[in-house]
């Protein structure tokens, strides 16, 4: 028994350094079959979600701003939107062999239980036109600060901001 081990042994060498190459390409074959998932992932944009701009904030907030302006008094301010705010978020595609798949928002763990979703880009809200309502709105040195003011907030032009002297 203890010469017919050694000869195994010179037949196992023999045959490694004959096949050496292929059964290194079968090992590492099998190795990849059976690779955690087996399919494919890659994080794609297309879900959008549009509920996370808040239109009477953003208008209480310029009011409070521009009733700050000299001569303009207790402002009120009307703004109407193009189109909302909406945000890109990020997603997980797991696709298989056949080109089958599925996809699912991908989210991060906040503590406590709670998760986010993961934006990959926000886009902010197009005004269509703003109206500004104030005592002082008649005298033009304060409508000009007024049509500035609400021009830099809200990129609108001139041409679509109305200043109207009233009371609030």
């Amino acid at each position: 028994m203890k010469e017919g081990w050694p000869a195994l042994v010179r037949q196992w060498k023999g045959a490694l350094g004959k096949y050496g190459y292929v059964l290194l390409v079968i090992g590492v074959g099998a190795l990849l079959l059976l690779w955690p998932g087996g399919g494919e992932t890659e994080t794609v944009s297309v879900q959008e979600s549009g509920t996370y701009f808040d239109l009477e904030e953003f208008e209480a907030r310029l009011e409070k701003a521009l009733s700050h302006i000299e001569g303009a008094g207790e402002v009120s301010v009307v703004l109407t939107l193009e189109s909302d705010g909406r945000q890109v978020l990020a997603q997980d595609r797991d696709t298989d062999g056949a080109g089958g798949g599925t996809s699912t928002t991908v989210t991060v763990g906040r503590g406590g239980g709670t998760e986010e979703v993961v934006p990959l880009q926000t886009f902010t809200p197009d005004f269509r036109g703003a109206l500004v309502i104030c005592p002082g709105g008649g005298e033009a040195q304060v409508r000009l600060r007024l049509v500035e003011a609400v021009s830099a907030v809200t990129g609108l032009g001139s041409d679509r901001i109305s200043i109207c002297t009233g009371n609030p």
